[in-house]
């Protein structure tokens, strides 16, 4: 959080630095609040370049192994140009080197956690083990330490589901 904070406010005097540069060469022709105005505006397009380009730096932390099965977008009022182009704010992760696929009663099992990350104001990352029926297209939580599924929440889930096409669809 700090470097980004740093980073914010390099990026607001670089941008001052060019509204000095260009008063100068108008022959001081230009407001005096060009100045203040265009570190305004460097600091606010360095948060909103980091705001979109997070997930894809959390991304690059992830090991090969990982990969995306969901990102969620969202708008915020306070930050209206999300109206045209959402913000990612959470996505979540399968590691495909601690799938555990099993057979029972002739239907496909795969054993898996899924990690999901949040943006806030410090990113969460929270993980779920879970248990996957191929065949029926359905899964639950497991929970506990001994990893007993919680039938009360079981969910079906969709063909075209990209998290049942990660689990199930690949060999």
């Amino acid at each position: 959080m700090i470097w980004q904070l740093i980073a914010a406010i390099f990026a607001g005097l670089g941008a001052a630095g060019i509204g000095l540069i260009l008063r100068q060469l108008s022959g001081k022709r230009l407001p005096r609040w060009i100045v203040p105005a265009l570190a305004g505006v460097g600091m606010l397009s360095y948060q909103i370049y980091y705001e979109y380009n997070w997930l894809t730096s959390k991304q690059q932390q992830l090991p090969d192994s990982a990969e995306v099965v969901d990102v969620e977008y969202d708008s915020m009022f306070w930050r209206p140009w999300t109206y045209l182009y959402p913000l990612p704010v959470a996505f979540e992760v399968i590691d495909r080197d601690h799938l555990r696929t099993t057979e029972a009663n002739g239907q496909r099992m795969v054993e898996f956690i899924l990690y999901r990350f949040e943006k806030q104001f410090t990113d969460r990352v929270s993980h779920q083990a879970y248990l996957m029926n191929c065949s029926k297209r359905q899964w639950v939580p497991l929970i506990g330490d001994e990893r007993q599924p919680d039938t009360s929440a079981l969910r079906e889930i969709g063909a075209d589901a990209p998290l049942y096409q990660a689990l199930c669809e690949t060999p």
